[in-house]
């Protein structure tokens, strides 16, 4: 069985999946969706945004990853049906001296070793992720908690969410060190209020982070959407860059 890595759409983590599956299921927010589509955004991040939605574990037998640990007794009862079936349903050879593929097996030593270190490594992956996961989960919320000072005096922002705060009306954060934040707001802003909105955010993130690596404004990407279109907002070599997309509607 070959593996293939993939990024969950919902949540950002790691997805670990059989390359024959065209479903892959995240095994931290239970979401399932396309194969094909976890691939797509592990290899381009960039940009993405992860809803956080809530999932319920899957109760189909049917299961789209490779956490699961099988053990060497079903293993060599599995390997042992097969073999009788084979039997079976297979007539004599047409040349007794032809090498047929039933003729070649590997040793149940091998196949039991090349499962279990699949599993192992499987394990060794989740043991990583998760507590990345974590601190990531984490620092988000602690910077939405804080983020009202981000746009006070710049901007009317919505800092309203759901009844489980997980979705906030006017702003998401977002990304594996929550260098990504997107707003919303009805008010006309300047390219000096952009920038302005920006800087407090670096800051914010800045202290939540608070180990020395998020003092400069490197890989920081802010998009406020306001009035007439929206500012793209980053930051590189201790500068800050702000573009005015203007809407469609606008440009007619």
């Amino acid at each position: 069985m070959a593996i293939k890595q993939g990024m969950c759409k919902n949540c950002g983590s790691l997805i670990v999946f059989d390359e024959r599956d065209d479903q892959c299921e995240c095994v931290f927010c239970h979401c399932i969706f396309p194969s094909e589509e976890a691939v797509e955004i592990y290899n381009n991040p960039e940009g993405r945004q992860f809803p956080n939605e809530k999932y319920e574990p899957s109760t189909s037998a049917q299961k789209h990853n490779v956490t699961r640990v099988y053990s060497s007794e079903s293993l060599e009862k599995s390997i042992a049906r097969e073999e009788l079936r084979k039997a079976n349903s297979e007539g004599p050879k047409t040349n007794e001296f032809e090498v047929q593929a039933k003729d070649v097996k590997a040793p149940k030593k091998l196949v039991i070793g090349v499962i279990a270190g699949a599993v192992a490594i499987v394990g060794i992956v989740i043991a990583i992720c998760y507590p990345m996961y974590k601190t990531r989960i984490a620092l988000r919320d602690s910077i939405e908690a804080d983020i009202a000072p981000v746009f006070e005096g710049i901007a009317d922002v919505a800092l309203t969410s759901d009844a489980e705060g997980n979705y906030f009306d006017g702003f998401s954060v977002f990304g594996q060190t929550c260098q990504y934040l997107n707003a919303a707001t009805e008010d006309e802003l300047s390219e000096e209020d952009a920038r302005a909105i920006f800087e407090n955010y670096c800051a914010l993130r800045a202290e939540k982070i608070a180990d020395g690596s998020a003092d400069t404004f490197d890989g920081v990407q802010i998009k406020i959407y306001s009035r007439g279109g929206y500012y793209t907002v980053t930051g590189a070599n201790g500068e800050v860059n702000a573009v005015f997309t203007e809407d469609a509607e606008a440009e007619g």
